[in-house]
């Protein structure tokens, strides 16, 4: 099948991060899951943003491009918030990406540099999401889905942020697995 590589969310590589690589391989893909924070991982995004303020945001997506280095070029980039930066930075940036997808988040695609020709991507996101809605995110992931050919948005009904992982008190299991089949089908045509 394929590679996927999924970078954690700001309160690190959890538990529900993990389970979620897990329903990726359980589907026949080899998924990649590096840790940016190098074995913590944090009770709120509170802490996980005092911790990146720490080591500085740029290290961290510095961090997941560096992780890549020795897997091949063909994969999927895959990102929970914070983690669809260093995804997004990479499919932007290493020639040989297939696909995107990024939950949680979406940054505008010039500040990477441009949206590489011909490669979809999926961004999954609550509709009342109060870092995905009030801080921008949707305000540039709808235009560039209207013009960009294979992009596509899924917007679910709720506030929660980091809905998709199962061991954080947001959790949305409803959602999720409309995500996971969602994202599934996108991969079916590798």
């Amino acid at each position: 099948m394929t590679d996927i590589v999924l970078f954690h969310h700001i309160q690190g590589l959890t538990p529900g991060v993990v389970a979620f690589a897990d329903a990726l391989r359980g589907v026949g893909h080899t998924v990649h899951t590096p840790d940016l924070f190098e074995g913590r991982t944090f009770g709120s995004i509170d802490e996980g943003a005092e911790y990146c303020g720490s080591v500085g945001f740029g290290e961290v997506r510095a961090r997941g491009v560096r992780s890549v280095a020795d897997l091949p070029t063909a994969v999927v980039y895959a990102g929970f918030s914070l983690g669809v930066m260093p995804a997004q930075q990479l499919l932007e940036t290493r020639p040989g990406a297939l696909r995107g997808l990024f939950y949680h988040g979406f940054a505008d695609p010039s500040e990477f540099g441009t949206w590489p020709p011909g490669v979809p991507v999926q961004i999954h996101a609550m509709d009342k999401d109060p870092f995905f809605v009030d801080e921008g995110d949707i305000d540039v992931a709808r235009p560039f889905v209207e013009s960009t050919p294979g992009a596509e948005m899924f917007l679910y009904p709720g506030d929660g942020h980091l809905f998709a992982d199962s061991s954080l008190d947001g959790y949305d299991e409803g959602a999720t697995r409309l995500v996971l089949e969602r994202s599934v089908e996108f991969l079916r045509t590798l």
